[in-house]
């Protein structure tokens, strides 16, 4: 589904089988966010192009963070002149104790290349400016990508709709997850693409949504 300024939504809604929301923004951008596991993307590549959005147009598949729900999927892109990217503390994360999450869910992790590690701080995709922003606690190298042209960050696992990322799998801390949120909190932001759940939109929904959690959900973590 597209919404306005170039941003598509392929939000799961299965309550059945594990998998996340993909976002791609096009625009002369062409990033895809999230693939998800690899048995879906088949399904997502179809969703995209029925909404003229071919396989080949993608320049960029940027990794939130390596859990195999969000991120198995890569490997699919794992050729060519797509730019794979994942944050290299979590890149680090993967090739140790983050590899061993594939096992608890008896799926392979991905053997593939990660060739466009990502750092903190600004980083330019296409003709646009975006802001990686570090936000452990979910997993130590989860980011938020933050698109400050348009108010909008996709946000992984970190945040959701009245709701918080676990942090009882391997590299998980709750204490680090609460200062990504607050960290989230201080953003300029119209738009939240969380990795499942709904969309958040509006600046007062939004910071209505971190109240809620900062109040009703941080004494628990």
């Amino acid at each position: 589904m597209k919404l306005k300024n170039d941003i598509y939504v392929y939000e799961w809604t299965n309550p059945f089988e594990n998998n996340c929301n993909s976002f791609f923004i096009g625009g002369g951008v062409n990033a895809l966010i999230d693939p998800g596991l690899t048995g879906y993307v088949p399904d997502l590549l179809k969703q995209m192009s029925a909404e003229g959005i071919k396989k080949e147009d993608i320049r960029y598949v940027i990794n939130t963070h390596s859990h195999p729900d969000h991120f198995q999927g890569s490997e699919i892109f794992d050729q060519g002149k797509v730019k794979v990217g994942l944050h290299t503390k979590e890149i680090d994360f993967l090739n140790g104790e983050g590899g061993d999450i594939y096992n608890l869910f008896g799926i392979n992790a991905p053997r593939m290349n990660v060739n466009f590690p990502l750092e903190e701080g600004d980083m330019a995709l296409g003709d646009h400016i975006f802001k990686i922003i570090l936000a452990p606690g979910h997993s130590p190298g989860s980011i938020g990508l933050y698109w400050p042209e348009r108010k909008a960050l996709f946000c992984g696992d970190v945040i959701f709709d009245q709701s918080v990322g676990r942090t009882d799998f391997p590299g998980g801390s709750g204490a680090l997850l609460k200062k990504s949120i607050l960290a989230f909190s201080k953003l300029d932001l119209d738009w939240i693409f969380p990795g499942h759940m709904g969309i958040l939109h509006g600046k007062e929904n939004i910071q209505n949504n971190f109240n809620l959690i900062i109040q009703g959900i941080f004494p628990y973590i």
